[in-house]
């Protein structure tokens, strides 16, 4: 185990996994490595339960095992670890990394969890480092056969346990002190609308197809960006335009303005015939939490009635607060994204000019954007 290669994050960019940007931000070291140098890196917390035939909710808890390092025999999580370093690291790759973790804890099978949802993401002090931990819900199988790593977790007292039950361990047992706050909130928690499965309960999602959101970052908006963009105008009567990061500009990642972006867009969609009565834009800055960013966005930008991104984070926050969201719409993704215009553009390779709207060419000269991403590359 020592050996795996996680993903590591610097302190001061922990904030920037909050807006989604993962991949941009970690990088690869070796666990132990890690560890020793208390360097930042990611980790999981699975908390599962399941539903008896009568709908009792059962709580899937293990106890760690008396040789850990850290916590022994202290009660925590259903499944817990380090997550392994990937080359563009995104959300579902760490809802994979979960289902790892609790087959290698508890023997579950991934084809045994029915559903996986995000819940939080929480920093937490673990000695001198930062352990940004990605909390996930899962359900379970009723009949799931548990088969627990003796090397993990103490096998009889790891296992699933009623409401009542977990209440005495609450009072009678150590507990580990983030695992508790999560476990004791979903005592209190509607798990069953939680996970769609109470069809009265359960919010009706609007079909009203009056006003659409899009959220991206356009750094440069490119010909994917219209292709979305002429898709959703031709369903929706009025698109509401969220630029992304607004408050970023002049570095590797965001070169252009929040000005320029929004001219970028009015400038290519005006080009194409679409009144401008039919697209609003509106300035997205990053909040650096979570919880409270899809809030944030809504009182930014009003009302509406779907919400499309390409973005598996942003699509999960919406989808936690049972917002309607959108297909995903995309097209040539791997040739058609921002990042890839931007290398090319620093590496004055002309095939970026192929990329992205002509107008929108013209307006990045105007704007000296190709020496500046040229300088900020070097």
């Amino acid at each position: 185990m020592n050996d795996e290669t996680i993903a590591c994050i610097l302190d001061k960019n922990v904030r920037f996994l909050h807006s989604g940007q993962m991949a941009k931000y970690i990088f690869p070291m070796a666990r132990e490595e890690a560890h020793q140098k208390e360097i930042s890196h990611l980790i999981i917390r699975f908390f599962l339960i399941t539903f008896t035939p009568n709908g009792k909710i059962l709580y899937l808890v293990q106890k760690r095992s008396r040789h850990k390092e850290s916590f022994p025999e202290y009660y925590t999580d259903s499944a817990s670890g380090h997550v392994l370093y990937k080359k563009n690291l995104g959300l579902r790759d760490i809802e994979e990394e979960a289902k790892r973790e609790l087959q290698e804890e508890f023997g579950i099978a991934p084809k045994s969890v029915e559903k996986i949802l995000f819940y939080d993401l929480i920093s937490e002090e673990d000695k001198k480092s930062t352990e940004v931990a990605y909390i996930f819900l899962g359900l379970v199988k009723y009949d799931v056969r548990l088969n627990p790593n003796p090397n993990e977790l103490e096998i009889k007292k790891s296992r699933f346990y009623s409401k009542s039950e977990m209440i005495d361990l609450f009072k009678n047992e150590k507990l580990i002190d983030h695992s508790k706050q999560i476990w004791t909130n979903l005592l209190n928690m509607d798990l069953t609308a939680k996970f769609g499965l109470d069809v009265k309960k359960t919010k009706t999602i609007t079909s009203k197809k009056e006003i659409a959101l899009f959220i991206g970052r356009f750094q440069p908006l490119h010909h994917g960006h219209i292709y979305i963009l002429n898709k959703i105008l031709k369903t929706y009567k009025k698109l509401k335009i969220g630029i992304g990061s607004s408050q970023l500009s002049k570095i590797k990642s965001d070169p252009f303005t929040y000005e320029e972006r929004s001219n970028f867009i009015s400038s290519a969609l005006q080009k194409r015939g679409i009144n401008p009565n039919r697209f609003e834009i509106f300035p997205v800055p990053d909040l650096f939490n979570a919880n409270k960013w899809v809030t944030h966005v809504i009182s930014i930008v009003g009302e509406f009635d779907t919400i499309f991104s390409n973005s598996d984070w942003v699509r999960q926050l919406f989808q936690n607060k049972e917002i309607n969201v959108g297909e995903k719409i995309e097209i040539f993704k791997k040739k058609y994204n921002g990042s890839n215009v931007r290398k090319l553009i620093s590496k004055e390779n002309k095939k970026w000019t192929s990329l992205v709207p002509k107008e929108i060419v013209n307006l990045i000269a105007d704007y000296n954007g190709i020496e500046r991403i040229k300088s900020l590359f070097k």
